[in-house]
């Protein structure tokens, strides 16, 4: 692996985003197979992915944006960047509710509005992965977990392709038509995570702040999709993925970092 380690972050961020779109792909295509998935894994997915995502909203992007020195008090520049991250989520969810209303009043388009919420929370996260491994820069324990926070969103995108699939599939589209429209929502995640590798890497000074504002998008979609979707089917089953995401982001990134 010390060949992945050495090369630039851009194209780490490139190869794991392709890694994190075919795990897209992968949880679309059980739409060939069958026409309901179990909602008992499903949720269990969704709370494992959301421990994850919160373990590495703190160990991987928060405390690295602590540690920059910059003109503003750091607590500024992250708390700011913390702020604007989730509220780029929020007031995204209140575009998304108005557009609902307005659907309605022109037809059934729930699978429209769902398809364009999984893609639009797909940009943040992919932006996380890739400011992670410009925040790595070479680092071999850095670089693990930039590697271990694009897993953790991978393993949400698997049932994420399953969720938007499948509703497509229950409308009367054909398996292969609601498999394209569902492996679109996750490539997205490929420009999104080359651009905040990019951006990070030429413009140090972004660093701290595009490290804030990933871990507040990130707990925003957490907090408003993946948390009270896997609640409400399970709570018991919910609470053992979250808890268990959580432990093993943290035992790792401890551990290795």
């Amino acid at each position: 692996m010390q060949w992945f380690v050495d090369i630039s972050p851009v194209l780490q961020a490139f190869l794991l985003s392709l890694f994190m779109y075919l795990m897209t792909a992968l949880g679309a295509s059980c739409v060939f197979f069958s026409k309901r998935v179990h909602e008992n894994a499903l949720t269990l997915f969704n709370g494992f992915a959301a421990g994850i995502m919160i373990a590495a909203s703190f160990f991987s992007l928060l405390l690295p944006a602590i540690e920059y020195r910059t003109k503003l008090p750091t607590f500024v520049t992250v708390t700011l960047g913390f702020l604007l991250g989730g509220a780029f989520i929020l007031l995204s969810d209140v575009a998304l509710s108005r557009s609902d209303r307005l659907f309605r009043r022109l037809g059934d388009k729930k699978c429209a509005l769902l398809y364009f919420a999984v893609t639009l929370h797909n940009i943040p996260e992919g932006m996380a992965v890739g400011v992670a491994f410009a925040q790595a820069a070479g680092m071999g324990a850095g670089v693990l977990s930039a590697v271990l926070l694009g897993v953790g969103i991978a393993v949400q995108n698997f049932p994420e392709g399953m969720c938007v699939a499948f509703p497509l599939r229950a409308k009367g589209m054909r398996p292969w038509k609601s498999f394209l429209f569902s492996q679109g929502s996750g490539a997205v995640e490929i420009p999104a995570c080359v651009l905040g590798a990019v951006a990070a890497t030429f413009i140090v000074g972004l660093m701290p702040w595009a490290l804030a504002f990933s871990a507040g998008a990130m707990i925003a979609v957490v907090c408003s999709e993946l948390i009270p979707e896997c609640f409400e089917k399970n709570k018991t089953l919910a609470s053992i993925g979250v808890i268990l995401g959580f432990c093993v982001m943290m035992l790792l990134d401890v551990a290795l970092g």
